[in-house]
């Protein structure tokens, strides 16, 4: 049977990718909606930014593309299929790792605003990364991609949260899976990072975990160091034939924004719209696949 790919669907490649990582249907209860049908559904709807009620009648009903969704995102089977992709990627020697590290902002829609009101947890109430700044409500997105620019991880904050604070917890996101034994892989060749991440804290980071680093540093950082005189210590090594490459991580960030359901965040919860983002990154990785199926 043919099967018609129409906009914003999984093409025959990327499905014979996804199909290997989904989960396993249950044999009791109903049969599962087909989960090629739902997929497509569910991918249509985060490249469109439509509500869930106006997703196409042909992905059938929304009720169950939304609790396929939930559901997925919760129990982290979008994350695990990432990491899957992942690492099959670095056992066929595809990924780059001359790592990039940026965050960019991401506006929330009214629609998004109750996140921030969610119920309490005891004491606590749950952090659905938004937060207020002038320009309203927003998310913040930390990423790290690879030098092909694929994200490798990514971790989600307040807009107002400033970018240093976040790097470490990037970093340990980074965590590629081996096919075989051995642990995940997490330590890049070389981190590449703007002058947001000028600070002594991450180069010490970097250097206890024998990360080479490109880094440049900032102005009042330099001045202060001037001042001080032999006190001050050596300028921090910069290498500007490398640093040049940093720009796949905005050119990452702008494949990303082009799932209008990323670019502007309409998910009350921070697990969804974390699933948002790990649907677009696994569909970056998965387009290198086409060429050797």
């Amino acid at each position: 049977m043919v099967v018609v790919v129409r906009r914003h669907e999984l093409s025959d490649a990327e499905w014979a990718v996804l199909t290997r990582l989904l989960p396993e249907s249950g044999t009791a209860g109903r049969p599962r909606v087909d989960d090629r049908v739902v997929l497509n559904g569910i991918v249509w709807k985060l490249r469109t930014g439509c509500a869930w009620r106006d997703v196409p009648e042909r992905y059938g009903s929304w009720q169950t593309l939304y609790t396929r969704f939930r559901r997925w995102a919760l129990d982290g089977t979008f994350s695990r299929m990432l990491r899957a992709v992942q690492a099959e990627r670095d056992a066929a020697g595809d990924i780059e790792w001359l790592v990039s590290v940026d965050s960019t902002i991401v506006r929330a829609h009214q629609h998004a605003a109750g996140g921030k009101r969610g119920p309490s947890t005891g004491t606590k109430r749950p952090d659905h990364a938004l937060g207020r700044s002038r320009g309203g409500l927003s998310t913040k997105i930390h990423l790290a991609c690879d030098g092909r620019g694929r994200p490798l991880g990514f971790v989600l904050s307040g807009g107002n949260t400033n970018d240093s604070t976040r790097f470490e917890a990037v970093m340990a996101d980074v965590q590629v899976p081996r096919l075989g034994p051995g642990r995940p892989r997490t330590r890049p060749d070389h981190l590449i990072a703007d002058k947001g991440y000028s600070s002594r804290k991450i180069r010490c980071y970097l250097r206890q975990r024998g990360i080479a680093h490109t880094i440049p540093e900032r102005i009042d950082q330099a001045t202060g160091r001037l001042r001080r005189g032999s006190r001050g210590g050596r300028p921090p090594g910069f290498n500007g034939r490398i640093y040049r490459k940093r720009n796949v991580v905005e050119r990452c960030f702008q494949k990303l924004k082009q799932w209008r359901g990323l670019a502007t965040r309409y998910d009350k919860t921070r697990e969804s719209y974390q699933a948002t983002v790990t649907i677009a990154s696994l569909l970056l990785w998965i387009r290198p696949f086409e060429d050797d199926l």
